[in-house]
């Protein structure tokens, strides 16, 4: 069933100065937007822990920020995530780590007797818990030690602990022998995540607190940065390759278009999600890629027909060719759109956590990537082929002058 009357051909490039200045105006308040204020950048962008929490009492996302600025953490970002199951269920995020300071490692090795020289009963420095390597996990919240010996765990438990500012995570099994080949033990400290359900337990009340989080998350700064720049790079790649695709399937003057749409439909995308105070996270690239896939697609489909219908009607202009080609071509374009906008609106409407700020994005992106293939990419084919035209008859001008007068 046709959503519109077959053959008939609606004049979409009539009304494009409006979108067209429609989508300038989205695009550079998005641009403006992703420097001032810029974009709320997750976890894994710069770099933090990161916890979610689902609290066994009602409490205030202030009272939880206050207690966490009170256990010596920095000024926490606390977000509320909607439960059916959980009427206080946040997101914690802290800027600090789990990374071990050098200073602290230094102490640590030192009072795990490491390297040490001395009698095997040396009662400070046993040979059972005397350690001939140290190494550190990347979130320093684990030590491989080695022993030349069986080691003594207890012994080992007390000197750890006997550092100031470094606590044990709290289990049967910890410290363990992980390997009784060459004595290897893993101990496990406690992390910042760790650090911080103590700190709301103390603040709030075991009564309040569960006794662990649903989740915990951490990412250092310097890959943090690396995600960042690979997320941008991975964007920037992907429009490069269809700008090349798209001049190779058709010709150079349909490429520049899907290229400025594309570019379009993200930065509309990046700018709600500042608007909507949403984090742009690695889900968020992800969907960002999507929708720049979604409207190449969309517009591809509608350059086909240009092309088949370029050849067809040699005698119209290229603006009705446009208006012809979408006209053939609307009827998928909207049961396309709509099917998809009718799956990502349900995880919009019920999902949470990233399943919703992903849907957030498609819906946004599925809206600007619809039009922006009937009123961003066509028109500017329009005027590259009208620029082209002109400049092959400004050309073809002068040859006929230089034959006359020679």
């Amino acid at each position: 069933m046709e959503l519109f009357k077959p053959g008939k051909v609606y004049d979409f490039m009539r009304i494009r100065k409006f979108w067209i200045t429609l989508s300038l105006v989205l695009a550079t308040a998005s641009l403006v937007l992703l420097f001032y204020p810029g974009p709320n950048y997750g976890t894994d962008f710069r770099g933090g822990t990161e916890i979610e929490v689902a609290f066994k009492k009602n409490v205030d996302a202030s009272d939880v920020r206050h207690a966490i600025t009170a256990g010596g953490f920095s000024e926490p970002d606390v977000v509320q995530v909607q439960d059916p199951n959980h009427a206080s269920r946040f997101l914690i995020r802290v800027q600090e780590i789990s990374t071990v300071a050098e200073q602290t490692k230094e102490t640590l090795k030192s009072a795990l007797c490491l390297g040490v020289e001395a009698p095997a009963d040396d009662p400070k420095c046993p040979a059972s818990s005397r350690a001939t390597e140290v190494k550190f996990s990347a979130g320093g919240d684990k030590l491989s030690v080695r022993y030349d010996v069986e080691p003594n765990l207890e012994k080992i438990k007390q000197q750890v602990e006997s550092v100031p500012g470094v606590k044990l995570r709290v289990s049967a099994t910890n410290p363990q022998v992980i390997n009784p080949r060459d004595h290897r033990v893993e101990v496990q400290l406690q992390s910042k995540g760790d650090q911080l359900m103590d700190v709301l337990k103390a603040k709030l009340g075991v009564d309040a607190v569960p006794d662990s989080a649903l989740r915990v998350e951490w990412v250092g700064p310097r890959a943090g940065k690396q995600l960042r720049d690979s997320a941008r790079n991975s964007v920037a790649i992907t429009i490069v390759f269809i700008m090349l695709y798209l001049a190779f399937r058709f010709d150079l003057r349909f490429a520049p278009g899907v290229v400025i749409a594309c570019v379009h439909d993200a930065l509309v995308v990046l700018g709600a999600f500042v608007i909507a105070h949403k984090e742009v996270t690695l889900s968020t690239i992800a969907a960002v890629l999507t929708i720049v896939g979604y409207s190449m697609n969309d517009t591809v489909v509608v350059y086909d027909r240009i092309r088949e219908n370029l050849g067809k009607h040699r005698g119209k202009s290229f603006g009705e060719i446009i208006n012809l080609s979408v006209s053939e071509t609307l009827s998928r374009t909207i049961l396309t759109s709509g099917a998809t906008m009718l799956s990502v609106l349900a995880f919009f409407i019920w999902g949470t956590g990233v399943i919703k700020d992903f849907a957030f994005a498609m819906v946004v992106g599925i809206v600007a990537g619809t039009y922006s293939s009937i009123y961003v990419a066509a028109p500017l084919t329009e005027w590259i082929d009208s620029r082209l035209g002109k400049s092959a008859t400004a050309e073809g001008v002068k040859k006929r002058l230089r034959a006359a007068k020679t």
